[in-house]
């Protein structure tokens, strides 16, 4: 239908094939849009009557500085409950403080690359890293995917890479061999771990809980890199995982997120049996849910994770399920896991950190590489993407 855009006079104009008015008039009708006449006769520019407020909002909103998620959230005119239900869902996070650059990069990719955010929205981000995907990733887009699970859960994954890496007889593992610290020397970095000193070896830092771990490695010289990584706050989550005999849920779907002005300590809860019914026991039917609470506001909630006990969490975590599902009968079985700062928190002006520390370690010639989830996102695809990348890197070539 649209052939390309194109700017002129300040505006965006979309170009339709032929410049057919019925090509027009059904754009308009399914995308509820106001069209307006070019004034060569072939172009229509599509005005999404919605959204409205958005056009006039981030008319000159095209620029590199950083915004909070909530900066967004307003001049989107979206619903209160989305963005911060969002930012609680997938970070545990304050929409207000996090970076919607760092937070959503397909967001800010979507309002540079077309020019506003409604065109973002309806044409897309852009392109994206070209990588040749392999056979199960190829399956799971032909039989079209939306999520995936492992039999004895997803720690299998880095379990059968360990076990695969030591069989080829290619690697040396070491577990629970922490660098214990950084020394400059002048023939180059040495590293000191638990067995035997290291001289000239890449380090990747994947520290999966707190940035400042690395911080207490590094040597005095790296002082700025030391307080660029001190800044990179974490958040406390507590999870109760809660099984009920019989099928109680009242709708089914992957599970809901509650808004901070709602209920700040109750995150959401997720329905695990509904998409994944192979993890149900055998025997007899019953239901599953994961109850997330705390993050950004655990300790306002239930004070200082050291001092809070499960026997609290999880009165708090059936609470929840009466009160948003209405079922008050105690759980068959139950388990409470405190996970202390567990999520990198993506403050204002991440990105621009991260670039400064990546900067300094390539200044300084330092054979270190910053992957992981406090960096490039939280999620296990982030994760594992961004220590692919590293690797590129040092190899000099696709891997």
């Amino acid at each position: 239908m649209v052939r390309h855009l194109e700017r002129r006079g300040g505006r965006t104009w979309a170009v339709f094939c032929g410049g057919r008015h019925e090509q027009a008039q059904e754009l308009a009708t399914r995308g509820r849009v106001a069209r307006k006449r070019h004034p060569s006769g072939c172009c229509w520019r599509p005005r999404v009557t919605r959204l409205v407020a958005v056009e006039k909002r981030v008319a000159g909103w095209k620029s590199r500085r950083d915004q909070g998620a909530a900066e967004v959230h307003q001049r989107l005119e979206l619903s209160i409950y989305f963005i911060d239900s969002v930012c609680r869902g997938v970070f545990a996070g304050d929409c207000k403080k996090l970076s919607v650059r760092s937070c959503f990069p397909w967001l800010y990719m979507a309002e540079q690359q077309r020019g506003s955010l409604t065109l973002g929205f309806l044409l897309g981000s852009g392109s994206a890293p070209v990588i040749v995907p392999g056979h199960l990733a190829q399956r799971a887009k032909r039989e079209a995917w939306a999520q995936w699970s492992l039999k004895r859960g997803v720690e299998t994954l880095p379990e059968s890479i360990a076990e695969f890496l030591q069989q080829s007889g290619k690697v040396e593992l070491h577990r629970d061999a922490a660098v214990r610290q950084i020394i400059p020397t002048t023939s180059g970095w040495k590293w000191l771990y638990i067995f035997k000193p290291l001289r000239n070896c890449k380090l990747f830092s994947c520290t999966p809980l707190l940035p400042s771990a690395l911080s207490c490695i590094l040597p005095p010289s790296c002082q700025g890199l030391v307080q660029q990584l001190q800044d990179i706050s974490t958040v406390t989550v507590a999870v109760a995982s809660l099984e009920y005999e019989g099928s109680i849920l009242p709708v089914t779907g992957f599970g809901h997120l509650v808004p901070s002005w709602e209920d700040p300590g109750l995150l959401g809860i997720v329905y695990d049996s509904v998409p994944f019914p192979q993890h149900n026991r055998q025997t007899g039917q019953t239901t599953r849910l994961t109850v997330m609470m705390g993050g950004a506001w655990f300790q306002n909630v239930f004070g200082a994770p050291q001092a809070v006990s499960a026997d609290s969490l999880l009165a708090r975590a059936t609470e929840a399920v009466c009160c948003h599902l209405g079922h008050c009968v105690a759980p068959s079985w139950s388990n409470v896991a405190l996970h202390r700062d567990c999520i990198p928190q993506y403050h204002l002006g991440h990105f621009q950190r991260v670039d400064t520390m990546r900067a300094f370690i390539k200044d300084n010639n330092l054979l270190l590489s910053l992957i992981g989830s406090a960096y490039d996102g939280v999620s296990v695809n982030d994760v594992i993407f961004s220590g692919r990348t590293a690797v590129a890197e040092l190899l000099g070539s696709g891997v």
